[in-house]
């Protein structure tokens, strides 16, 4: 599964370069030299590692330029989620190819007196670190893409059902991060309490927008999208959190 945490980690760091700069190059750039990084990091080298990187090179480069492509002209949002689900099902059942992680992230993990890092392997450590990352920037993109296969985002610069709730982008992250480290935790039932908080706290917020929408004849969005946008965000939100808690596990 090591190189399944490579991919999580280069699409993760070049996702988070997208939204800070506008140069289109260095997210694809970022992919193989973060790819490259973590193999020595990581002692990847063996004859069993190069092909899974290789095609975590690929696919991660693939999910951003289709990513980038559909965010721009809403056109197959699917595409980019096709890629990276078929390259992280080829990476888990090739796993067997991958060698144990070892090189400086094995020696620093056996090293530290971190509360929680010391008595984890250092493969699952790299796949950790994937999964909180994966929580951030690629999180929000991927609900992103799932909303916009359903017909739930528009293509940049028309009328947004998330103009109408405030907060998700910021949200979502803090949300999955709480449902991931409670269920690493041990913490189940309060993980689904998140769930249920989450729900009960909009819920309101969508009433209030149905009458506001109501009173003054708004066209521009409905309160059904809206609620689309809240149902279908949410389900997927919540399944990219237990996706990264079933790997870290």
């Amino acid at each position: 599964m090591s190189a399944l945490a490579v991919l999580l980690i280069a699409v993760s760091l070049a996702d988070m370069c997208r939204r800070l700069t506008h140069r289109t190059w260095l997210p694809v750039a970022v992919v193989p030299a973060t790819v490259v990084g973590c193999a020595l990091l990581a002692g990847l080298w063996h004859r069993g590692d190069i092909p899974l990187l290789a095609i975590g090179v690929a696919a991660g480069i693939a999910w951003e330029v289709l990513g980038a492509r559909a965010e721009r002209t809403g056109h197959r949002p699917w595409a980019p989620l096709l890629v990276l689900g078929a390259a992280a099902a080829t990476l888990i059942v090739l796993s067997g190819w991958a060698s144990e992680v070892t090189g400086l992230i094995a020696r620093w993990s056996a090293w530290t007196q971190l509360p929680g890092v010391g008595t984890l392997s250092a493969d699952r450590l790299l796949m950790v670190v994937a999964v909180i990352l994966l929580q951030s920037v690629t999180g929000n993109q991927l609900v992103r893409l799932v909303l916009a296969s359903v017909g739930a985002v528009k293509p940049a610069g028309q009328p947004q059902a998330s103009d109408r709730l405030k907060g998700g982008r910021l949200l979502g992250p803090m949300e999955r991060l709480l449902i991931l480290g409670l269920g690493v935790a041990g913490q189940l039932a309060a993980a689904t309490a998140v769930v249920a908080a989450k729900s009960i706290i909009r819920f309101p917020e969508i009433n209030a927008q149905k009458a506001k929408a109501n009173g003054n004849g708004d066209l521009g969005i409905g309160i059904d999208e809206v609620t689309e946008y809240f149902l279908v965000g949410s389900f997927a939100s919540w399944i990219i959190a237990l996706g990264g808690l079933a790997l870290a596990q």
